[in-house]
Parts: structure tokens; C-alpha cells; sequence
């Protein structure tokens, strides 16, 4: 009997890039993101798709009905996206691998552009824009993400990363550089390991992927709170490295200053009420980081 969970046809050699795709418990997203993937501009039988799922409650059924024989369907027991990926990857039957979450939506020449700058690098990290609604105002959360969140290019020259939900590289460089660890800012950590093992890390701006941005301030803290005890959880039980992490934070009040000229002059924020509200963001969001990161440091209660 054929699996029901499996595309009818997922290998032959024309097969390319598998992209692995982390989701849990986000039925609607997982379907706009599935959606965008067929319309890559990358011949279908180029590619495959898994979808690891990280036992979403909606139930195996649930997941596989959204996927409606787009994807493989993988449940994966362990929680988290880094568990989610590794698992993606062990299953994956091409040599190249592409990495987008769930909530994402790839640009239609998003693989097609992927793997034409890949053929320069070891891996390659594509350019990121924040999803809005365009047909009301923004919120002070998805204003200030207008202006400072998924800053790849950066985050490739400058940090030696890229963001998870926009990577391609060979699956055989994937094994090289060993799998994403749990339970810290993974795609920091494993790009900084690969650059460390001397892996070329290239930015792609042609390969583009759209995220939401977070809707209001109680999303935008929960990504914060996750990536503040991500950052603290690298630091490790050196002494000296987590001294020089809360030391960081005692830049932020001033980085208020120093960054509200980029809302200001952002194009992408229209109107003094847009610009206020990110501004407000701003201050709130880097005030409430310096007082987390001693909740972290020293034990407290967040």
C-alpha cells in the first residue's frame, strides 16, 4: 500500500534541492507557505518538500490534509525547529537543502535564485522582508519589525549567520558542520560554527522569503523573552562570557538614541503616527531587555 503521507513522486534525477520546512501548530501558515512553494519558478520535479512536523495538536491527520500530497509529512517526537530541521534533512533525497519555516512565504524564484548562488559559496543566506497587511495601519510591533527585524544581509557580513528560515547549502557541508542544537539561538550558533570550520557564507538578495511581522507587543515579547534566554543559554557557565552578555545590555538605553534616526527616516513607515508608534516599540522592547537580562543572569523570575 503507497503512504499516504508521501508525494507520489519525490526522487529520479532531475531532483535538486529538498526543502525542509519545521512547522507546528499553524495549519493556516503551513498551507500559504505550501502554497508558495508551488509556485517556484524551479521545475516541480526539481524539488521536493518536507514538512516536519513537530506533533502539532491538531493531529497527524490534521497536518497531512493541509498538505493535501504537496509534501512529505515527517513527525518528529522532539520539540523544537532545530530538532525539526535535523530530522528534515536525514530524510531529504536530494544533495541540496533549503530551509524556510512554516510561517514563511518563499518569493516564486526563491529556489531558482537559492541554488544560482550557491555555485558560489558553501552556503548562502537570501534577503528577508516583513509581511504587513497593507490595508490598515501598522501596529507599534509590526512598525518597529518594519524597520529592524530580519536584517539577513547584516546578519551574514557582519555576524557570520544567516537566519534559519532563508539557508541553502549541499547536505553534504549540512554534515560537515553537524546539526542545530537545541534549546539556543540556533541559527546563530551554527552559522558562526560553520564559518569557525571555514565555510564560505554568501547572501543571496535575488532569494527572497517574506515573515510575518509580530502582530502586537505580547508576540513581539514572546519572541524576545525566546531569544533572550537563547543568547544567555550561549553564553554558557563561563563567568567571563556571561559578565561580557549582561554587559551588553547596559548598551541598549543608549541604542535607543542611536537607532530612532533609522525610524525616522525609514520608507517604509508613513506618517508621524507609524514612526511614533515604532519609536515607542523601540524604547519599550530595549528597556524591557536590559531588565530581563538580569532576571536571567541572576536567576529571577521572568
Amino acid at each position: 500500500m503507497s503512504d499516504p503521507y508521501r508525494p507520489a513522486s519525490t526522487g529520479g534525477s532531475a531532483l535538486r534541492v529538498t526543502v525542509v520546512v519545521p512547522h507546528f501548530n499553524d495549519l493556516p501558515a503551513l498551507g500559504r507557505c505550501l502554497d508558495a512553494l508551488q509556485a517556484q519558478t524551479l521545475p516541480a520535479d526539481a524539488f521536493e518538500v518536507v514538512v516536519a512536523d513537530n506533533a502539532s495538536p491538531q493531529g497527524q491527520e490534521a497536518v497531512a490534509a493541509v498538505i493535501a500530497g504537496r509534501a512529505r509529512l515527517l513527525i518528529v517526537p522532539e520539540r523544537g525547529a532545530g530538532p525539526a530541521r535535523n530530522a528534515g534533512v536525514a530524510a531529504a533525497l536530494a544533495p541540496i537543502i533549503a530551509f524556510t519555516d512554516s510561517d514563511c512565504v518563499p518569493e516564486t524564484e526563491w529556489l531558482e535564485q537559492g541554488l544560482s548562488a550557491l555555485a558560489d559559496w558553501d552556503l548562502i543566506g537570501g534577503r528577508m522582508t516583513v509581511l504587513i497587511d497593507p490595508t490598515r495601519p501598522k501596529t507599534g510591533a509590526e512598525a518597529f519589525e518594519q524597520v529592524f527585524a530580519f536584517k539577513n544581509e547584516r546578519y551574514i557580513r557582519e555576524e557570520n549567520f544567516t537566519v534559519s528560515a532563508n539557508l541553502f547549502c549541499s547536505r553534504a557541508v549540512f554534515e560537515a558542520i553537524g546539526p542545530f542544537y537545541p534549546a539556543i539561538s540556533e541559527d546563530v550558533e551554527w552559522g558562526q560554527r560553520a564559518v569557525a570550520k571555514g565555510y564560505r557564507l554568501g547572501y543571496a538578495p535575488a532569494a527572497v522569503v517574506g515573515h510575518p511581522a509580530r502582530a502586537d507587543w505580547q508576540d513581539l515579547l514572546k519572541k524576545w523573552r525566546r531569544r533572550m534566554l537563547e543568547t544567555h543559554v550561549m553564553a554558557g557557565s563561563d563567568l567571563g562570557k556571561r559578565l561580557r552578555w549582561l554587559g551588553t545590555s547596559y548598551l541598549l538605553p543608549a541604542s535607543i538614541v542611536v537607532h530612532a534616526p533609522r525610524v525616522l527616516v525609514s520608507p517604509d513607515l508613513h506618517g508621524p503616527r507609524e514612526k511614533a508608534a515604532a519609536l515607542g516599540t523601540l524604547a519599550r522592547l530595549r528597556l524591557w531587555r536590559v531588565v530581563d537580562a538580569h532576571r536571567l543572569f541572576f536567576g529571577l523570575r521572568r
